[in-house]
């Protein structure tokens, strides 16, 4: 995904009054993060951000920083006086399209920007980086967000170039202001940073460094906040948000659950937040309590993303999962027999080293046992500096293609069928804005995750609406607006200008 960000952003891409008037009670209740003096201002930054939640979480975290500090955010590349790339090193290539990107937006420039490469590939390359491409002047690692003022004034005292790889400060908090978020309805909370897993195909535990989870009460905090600023929805991220486990037990005293991310679940959805997600899970650590949570409280939403990889034994403990697949069936068992119908969603790399086709023919078995609501596929690529790295990448990549199509095919089919028996269901969609293929329809997320469009007017973006779905199509759902009795719903359209 791409983001520029930019104070109201989101805003500017929501034309409706009701964005408007959101906007205004989140100025309202700002302690002055955002307002800093005109004559205080210093240079314009550009953020652009490749990759997962998380980047987009660190982008609006580096935004907040850079404006305390009096910088000013622009969606424009072309007039910035410091661009800044937000990296992801997970997909293949990685360095070699930020690489280009970097030419591309120097090309664009008016001017010559300061340009600073952040995220994952920064942390990996370091000073490499600046051999590799000359123009840029910054590297900042991932747990240098707060820093980037600093490093900015460095350059403009004289230093040719500044590297900061180190880890996060004493007393450096997660402070994002809601200016500087991705969408004025939905919020990404980051409860956990880092990884400990050392998956072999995996670079993150060397991007994110080791894990290390926020408190209970900063989280707590936070979620209630946005709550009060009119949020209505908050997705709680990690690379492994069920890993959670924070050093003390402040916040969770009064929250009962088998671990300490269950506990932080009832906690939270004693916040009173209308809509709570959370992502990703990792199957070692999914406890049945997750599940017993989910069903206790409904602002807990119907989804787990329960990446597998593989589903052959073999082939997971090559890849260091930890887990065989009959754990890994005990752990979707508790999620199908859920009082609640429960979406699941799951990650599956094809083509990893040694990946005979009996082993990709158990990955089939598995999707057939499973019945995933959504999967992601990928190829396997070799990322540098991996344990996998060091193992011979037998498979051709004409056989990992076929192995993709295949299972791409098959779940097609499965998904197909499960989306089709939404059909005359009604589902709680928040609506997000307007849908990319028609003018008159908007669309949303249900609260099991998935994409639904239905006819609308402008003013409801923000509102939360019963959908009742009248069409299945290959990657989402299509629906009518109906009333909480169950009738349908006419949306009201406001004059223009109207409160």
């Amino acid at each position: 995904m791409k983001l520029g960000l930019y104070p109201l952003s989101a805003l500017l891409r929501c034309k409706s009054g009701r964005c408007y008037r959101l906007w205004l009670r989140i100025s309202d209740r700002l302690s002055g993060v955002q307002s800093v003096s005109k004559s205080w201002m210093k240079s314009t930054v550009y953020i652009e951000t490749l990759g997962c939640q998380m980047n987009v979480a660190d982008s609006e975290r580096a935004a907040t920083s850079l404006r305390r500090a009096g910088y000013d955010l622009t969606l424009s590349p072309e007039s910035a006086d410091v661009v800044l790339v937000n990296t992801c090193s997970v997909r293949e290539r990685a360095e070699q399209k930020v690489y280009k990107r970097i030419r591309q937006l120097r090309s664009l420039s008016t001017k010559k920007p300061v340009i600073g490469v952040m995220g994952c590939v920064a942390q990996l390359e370091g000073q490499a980086i600046l051999a590799k491409a000359p123009d840029v002047d910054m590297i900042i690692g991932t747990r240098a967000t707060d820093r980037i003022s600093i490093l900015i004034e460095r350059l403009k005292d004289g230093e040719e170039a500044v590297i900061d790889l180190e880890e996060r400060a004493e007393g450096e908090s997660w402070d994002v202001s809601p200016v500087e978020r991705h969408s004025p309805f939905v919020a990404f909370v980051p409860i956990i940073e880092g990884c400990n897993k050392f998956c072999s195909f995996c670079i993150v535990p060397y991007s994110r460094g080791r894990e290390k989870s926020r408190t209970a009460t900063e989280i707590v905090d936070e979620v209630k906040q946005l709550r009060e600023l009119g949020y209505k929805e908050v997705h709680l991220i990690g690379q492994n948000v069920n890993s959670y486990r924070p050093r003390s037990e402040e916040g969770l005293e009064k929250s009962r659950g088998a671990t300490p991310f269950c506990r932080l679940l009832r906690a939270l959805a004693e916040t009173g937040m209308e809509r709570i997600k959370f992502t990703t899970s990792f199957p070692r650590d999914f406890h049945p309590d997750i599940v017993a949570a989910i069903e206790e409280y409904s602002n807990l939403c119907d989804w787990v993303h329960l990446p597998v990889q593989s589903g052959s034994d073999r082939i997971l403990k090559s890849m260091r999962r930890g887990h065989l697949v009959e754990d890994y069936f005990r752990r979707v068992d508790a999620i199908k027999n859920s009082k609640r119908r429960l979406s699941l969603t799951s990650d599956i790399i094809v083509g990893f080293p040694g990946e005979t086709e009996e082993d990709f023919q158990a990955t089939m078995k598995l999707i057939e046992r499973c019945q995933y609501d959504g999967l992601f596929i990928f190829k396997y690529s070799s990322r540098p500096g991996t344990p996998a790295s060091k193992l011979v990448d037998d498979v051709p990549e004409s056989e990992k293609k076929k192995r993709f199509l295949e299972l791409e095919s098959r779940q097609f089919d499965l998904q197909s069928s499960i989306y089709q028996g939404y059909i005359g269901r009604a589902v709680s969609v928040l609506v997000e804005g307007r849908s990319a293929r028609s003018e008159e329809d908007l669309t949303g997320h249900s609260t099991c995750h998935k994409v639904v469009n239905f006819k609308g007017d402008p003013t409801q973006q923000g509102e939360i609406l019963n959908v009742r779905i009248t069409e299945a199509k290959s990657y989402s759902l299509y629906g009518q607006q109906v009333n909480r009795d169950g009738t349908r719903g006419v949306p009201m359209r406001t004059p223009a200008g109207d409160a």
